[in-house]
């Protein structure tokens, strides 16, 4: 459990946010839980497709870097997923109703965001999805997205 919401964590709003609390964090981990309900990305049954896995993953260390954040008393700053080099669902889709546990492990942080979280996706003691996941945390989230106007 963390002292704040999980909305003052994460740079997400409403129905984006998809993680419904945090169980633990240290300096290097985070565990999430997530339950399974309608919202914009559900399908027809009720279930989530599996890609939505890697979101699930992504927000849980986006959460992390918001305690790291919190706990330093400094401002949530947006960070990015660049992308995985493995992602291995084992499920058809992630079924309606159920609790998700999601954990991420730092396995790699360098001096200029970039960072590497080793990310499991359970429900129960049944793993549905497993990732590494690469992510970027600029100084200054607001120039790295600032587009030059065109000539």
């Amino acid at each position: 459990m963390t002292p704040w919401p999980i909305a003052s964590l994460l740079p997400h709003a409403g129905d984006m946010i998809l993680l419904d609390d945090i169980d633990g964090y240290d300096t290097d981990s985070l565990t999430a839980r997530a339950t399974v309900k309608p919202g914009p990305y559900s399908l027809p049954d009720g279930s989530l497709p599996p890609w939505l896995g890697m979101e699930l993953m992504a927000q849980a260390v986006g959460a992390w870097a918001g305690c790291q954040a919190r706990e330093a008393g400094q401002e949530v700053k947006l960070g990015f997923l660049l992308g995985t080099r493995r992602y291995e669902c084992h499920a058809g889709a992630l079924p309606p109703g159920a609790t998700l546990t999601i954990h991420v492990q730092r396995g790699l942080i360098d001096a200029s965001g970039m960072s590497v979280f080793e990310c499991e996706l359970r429900e129960g003691q049944h793993l549905l999805a497993q990732a590494r996941l690469n992510v970027y945390q600029p100084k200054d989230p607001q120039a790295f997205i600032q587009e030059e106007s065109p000539e």
